[in-house]
């Protein structure tokens, strides 16, 4: 991805631009803190377990989808039939934050702080 974004970035060749290709679907960043699920999900507590075991066996948040069923919105509709990406999802990712978002995925944050600093360069 970060050779995708290289050449977009170079092809557009404007300073505001800054290009940010997410491997996977939305529900990866989800990974990023788990048990934050419980926001959406009171009570799913083996669910919940086994997306922090989901988490465990990758690098990070951004490595998890392995294949067409095993994506990460596919993992949590498993586990969460209830699961809506418009609903949930914004909750869980607020509940994570930004900085623990960050933290754990490393490209993303990568992304996030350019950005930063072209808001910074700016002013």
């Amino acid at each position: 991805m970060e050779c995708l974004e290289a050449e977009f970035e170079r092809d557009i060749a404007y300073r505001r631009f800054i290009p940010y290709i997410q491997v996977h679907e939305f529900e990866a960043l989800l990974f990023a803190e788990p048990r934050q699920f419980a926001a959406a999900f009171p009570g799913a507590i083996s669910q919940i377990d086994d997306l922090v075991s989901i988490r465990s066996q990758f690098p990070s948040p951004e490595h998890i989808d392995d294949g067409f069923d095993s994506a990460p919105s596919k993992r949590i509709v498993h586990l969460f039939p209830d699961y809506k990406k418009t609903v949930a999802g914004p909750e869980i990712s607020a509940r994570i934050g930004m900085a623990t978002l960050r933290a754990e995925c490393p490209h993303f944050a990568a992304w996030v702080a350019r950005i930063e600093n072209v808001a910074t360069s700016i002013q």
